[in-house]
């Protein structure tokens, strides 16, 4: 082989080809493996490193703190876990690992793994997008609460707002919160409330409860609900570990239905305090205004245009008369000026005038057609007028001879 004609690569194009490569594969960008933890190492960072390992083989992984947060259980070496994430290659060293997103303990992973496939599965369709959710209105008219009505959170829910804000209408729609169908049933009441104009805000939820009590809220039909609703939701399930689907897609996620009920009004003791402390403000903001509308009318209680109303007219007078004392002036330079100019045009047109060179001792012929300055310009026997300093003479051309302009006949 001729190695001259082989192109060359770096290192680093070689594992970012890889690292594209791999992530273009459908197949490795959904990935649930089972495997035995080991060198399980937790950075300062917050990210988890380890491998999975069985009979045959090792595969390095990393966890980052984002991921890792929403861990249910601690992990430690020898533990048997299902890994679900994508492989790539790490381009500094050329390893290729599984990024995980979630981890889980084997025997548990049925829920863990339909709880991660459908958040994937919405999240990629734009449901959790922020630029999506919807803004809480600021003076809730009405509320409704889509939960169990025998439950103790809705009682929490109701206390707390009738404590905050007792203006607010509140509507609960009762409907199963666990067990078969109660999915379908939170999906139907949210679509029924939508239907409605009275209501400004939904909060929808439960208390706590394990997984299974609370997978009502995880299940796709509330989910979509809750996104295609046009009123604002609330989502407040179970304690704060709890994390939904429905949390995902709601426009705000509560960490219980005490908090979402806080969430959801305005504090009426805080609200009075803002209404006393703007009410000073705009009690003092008059006195000010009062107190310099009172010093702008002393001061022109004290102006001089009040006291003497005379006095703007006679210095407006005074201004007229200096004004028009400048202007005569200038009037008079302009005009001695003028005359100045006229009297040095006047000598000048008066040193050109052909009466003056008549005035010397010289004549001038005028014929039929105007002055005669050539000899070719007058024939035998015209006349011609010759005009002298002091009169006319009528004269007849007998004779004429030609010489060159400005020269004597020698």
């Amino acid at each position: 082989m001729n190695l001259t004609q082989v192109p060359v690569y770096t290192v680093s194009q070689i594992n970012g080809y890889l690292k594209d490569l791999m992530e273009a594969d459908p197949l490795l960008r959904s990935l649930l493996i089972r495997g035995e933890i080991s060198n399980y190492k937790r950075y300062p960072s917050g990210h988890h490193y380890f491998s999975l390992k069985d009979d045959k083989g090792s595969l390095r992984c990393v966890l980052f703190r984002g991921d890792a947060a929403r861990l249910r259980f601690q992990p430690a070496d020898g533990m048997s876990v299902l890994a679900f994430g994508r492989l790539s290659v790490f381009p500094r060293d050329g390893q290729y690992q599984l990024y995980c997103t979630q981890l889980m303990e084997d025997g548990r992973g049925a829920l863990d793994l339909a709880f991660e496939r459908l958040r994937r599965k919405l999240e990629e369709e734009g449901l959790f997008a922020p630029e999506g959710k919807r803004p809480l209105p600021g003076w809730p008219g009405r509320i409704a609460l889509v939960t169990s009505p025998a439950g103790a959170a809705v009682r929490d829910m109701i206390r707390i707002l009738g404590a905050r804000w007792p203006m607010a209408g509140v509507l609960v729609v009762p409907v199963r919160v666990q067990g078969e169908g109660a999915a379908e049933e939170i999906a139907a009441a949210i679509d029924l409330v939508n239907r409605r104009a009275d209501i400004d805000l939904i909060i929808t939820g439960r208390g706590g409860g394990s997984r299974e009590d609370l997978w009502a809220f995880n299940e796709e039909a509330v989910a979509r609900a809750i996104a295609r609703s046009r009123i604002p939701v609330i989502s407040a399930v179970g304690h704060e570990p709890d994390v939904t689907i429905a949390d995902y897609v709601a426009d705000v996620r509560a960490a219980t239905p005490s908090n979402a009920a806080e969430l959801a009004v305005p504090d009426q003791a805080q609200v009075r305090g803002q209404l006393h402390q703007l009410a000073r403000r705009l009690a003092a903001a008059q006195r000010s205004r009062l107190l310099a509308g009172r010093k702008d009318l002393r001061r022109l209680a004290d102006s001089r245009a009040l006291r003497n109303p005379k006095a703007a007219v006679e210095d407006g007078r005074m201004l007229v008369d200096r004004a028009q004392e400048r202007l005569s002036a200038a009037l008079r330079n302009m005009l001695k000026d003028g005359r100045g100019e006229l009297a040095r045009l006047g000598a000048g047109l008066d040193a050109m005038s052909p009466l003056k060179v008549l005035g010397r001792g010289y004549a001038m012929a005028r014929g039929a057609r105007g002055i005669v300055t050539r000899a070719a310009q007058a024939e035998v026997g015209q006349a011609l007028d010759v005009l002298l300093a002091d009169g006319t003479l009528r004269c007849q051309v007998k004779e004429k001879e030609e010489t060159e302009p400005w020269q004597a006949k020698s």
